[in-house]
């Protein structure tokens, strides 16, 4: 190891204790600060988040990096310390156009907006959040501007999420997915409702708890290297593969939110765990690719977790948990799991019409960015678009705008990559299918970790060293397209029967 080399990777330790702390910060504000104690928690962040900005902008991290990127220094590295190096130098190119100041400014307004956007979603009242909205648009591009001078504002955003995958990629993939998902809908939504009867029965939060840590341990995510925690909206966040942490939020009167919020952040845990070892503690070891990593949360969500074979060997162990379940027969809960409905929230919508939910948000972020509408029309627009596109719209704002956290915080450009995760599947499905056998009978056996092993190997070891259409490439030997996700949801709900 060359002396540069060394150098460098005691830095990067340095900055990767600042990172740990702020992750520790953040995941306090979300799960366990104190209403009173909320305001100096954030001050804090935005110290420490300012600090880890300052190291990982500073003049001495630059002349490393540009050292390490000389030709004779940067091949003499391997894969891992080169991505990291180029990564990092990219990245820091960007940053280190970003003044302090506004850096600062920025993640204070964002620890307040987020705030906000909780207590206007308590009140379902838009208007209290609306100036903390506007004021993430306006620094968001300010920020892009900074960072990417002369770019399209929502390009950056797009391609901070999935690099490589552009506007017009996905303005192509989501239309073709559109096309074909309307007329499905309506076919799929005239059969008959079937009827739901576990719905208000109660189901003690304690004991969805216990479910909830079955079923991770079920579907391959490791428990000594992570741990859980109840919060308004659920998330993971991850240390490093070796500390994951998962949130849930409890309903009482329902427990098949939790259950599959559950599976779903488990599948992004079970990603995190299972990046390369050697690559720990650098950007290699972490998918930005967000569309990739929504990808493994929704196959086990959804092409896994939605299919009576996945139930059949745990099924008994959650009525023995959850009582009010025990005259619920497996075959009745499927079809409640499967039950497509056109419904107002995104995290609760059934995987058929779960695409037109991230389409409606996709295209009112292209009205932010691009046609500049003005936030106090954006709950109008958003009403208009449910109505169009699902035939139902919203009584107030906490089931209508308010009821995602996600530009609260300023992540602007991330829910392309809900859905381009679920079109990902349909690809990934068809691949290891080939490759392993019909899943059913896998998931029948209760061997679901032959299948989790397979996208370990296949899909979570690369960590962020490729990109998601090297990764569809690799795996699946094509480009990027939504028919085979349409022909999934055609075999299940049209040629099955399901509704």
């Amino acid at each position: 190891m060359s002396q540069k080399l060394y150098e460098f990777q005691k830095y990067l330790e340095k900055l990767n204790y600042y990172r740990r702390a702020c992750t520790l910060m953040s995941w306090d504000l979300y799960t366990a600060a104190p209403k009173q104690g909320y305001a100096d928690m954030a001050d804090a962040l935005t110290w420490f988040s300012t600090e880890e900005f300052s190291l990982s902008t500073s003049d001495e991290l630059y002349e490393m990096l540009t050292m390490l990127s000389e030709e004779e220094e940067y091949n003499a590295l391997d894969e891992v310390w080169k991505y990291t190096v180029r990564t990092m130098k990219k990245d820091l190119d960007e940053r280190r156009r970003v003044p302090k100041d506004f850096y600062a400014s920025f993640v204070a307004a964002q620890s307040m907006s987020m705030k906000a956007w909780e207590e206007a979603k308590r009140a379902s009242d838009f208007s209290l959040f609306a100036p903390h909205l506007q004021k993430m648009i306006d620094m968001t591009i300010q920020m892009a501007a900074y960072t990417h001078p002369g770019k399209e504002t929502y390009d950056v955003l797009l391609d901070q999420y999935e690099e490589g995958v552009t506007a017009q990629d996905i303005d192509k993939v989501f239309g073709e997915l559109k096309e074909g998902l309307l007329p499905m809908l309506r076919r799929i939504i005239s059969r008959p409702v079937p009827e739901c009867r576990f719905i208000g029965r109660g189901y003690d939060p304690d004991a969805q708890k216990k479910v909830q840590e079955l079923l991770l341990k079920y579907i391959g995510f490791n428990m000594d290297a992570g741990c859980t925690a109840e919060s308004e909206h659920p998330f993971t966040l991850g240390f490093g593969s070796r500390d994951v942490r998962i949130t849930n939020h409890y309903h009482v009167d329902n427990p098949v939110n939790a259950i599959f919020s559950a599976i779903h952040e488990g599948g992004h845990g079970i990603f995190d765990q299972n990046t390369l070892p050697e690559a720990y503690g650098t950007p290699a070891a972490a998918c930005s690719n967000m569309g990739v990593h929504e990808s493994q949360s929704r196959f086990f969500e959804n092409i896994l977790g939605r299919r009576l074979s996945f139930w059949k060997p745990v099924y008994p162990k959650i009525q023995a948990i959850l009582p009010a379940l025990a005259d619920i027969s497996l075959e009745e809960f499927v079809r409640e799991i499967c039950h497509v409905q056109p419904s107002m929230i995104r995290t609760e919508a059934d995987e058929v019409t779960y695409p037109l939910h991230v389409i409606l948000r996709y295209e009112i972020e292209q009205a932010i960015f691009r046609d500049h509408i003005p936030v106090e029309q954006l709950p109008e627009l958003w009403n208009q678009k449910m109505k169009e596109y699902l035939g139902i719209c919203p009584a107030n704002d906490a089931e209508g705008i308010l009821q995602d956290m996600h530009w609260s915080d300023a992540s602007f450009g991330y829910f392309p990559s809900y859905l381009l995760g679920s079109i990902y599947d349909g690809m990934f499905l068809e691949t290891i299918e080939s490759e392993l056998g019909d899943l059913d009978e896998i998931l029948s056996r209760g061997d679901i970790l032959k299948i989790t092993h397979w996208l370990n190997e296949k899909i979570h070891r690369t960590g962020g060293m490729e990109k998601p259409k090297e990764i569809l490439a690799r795996v699946c030997g094509k480009e990027l397209t939504a028919r085979p996700l349409l022909d999934y949801f055609y075999q299940k709900y049209v040629k099955e029967g399901f509704r």
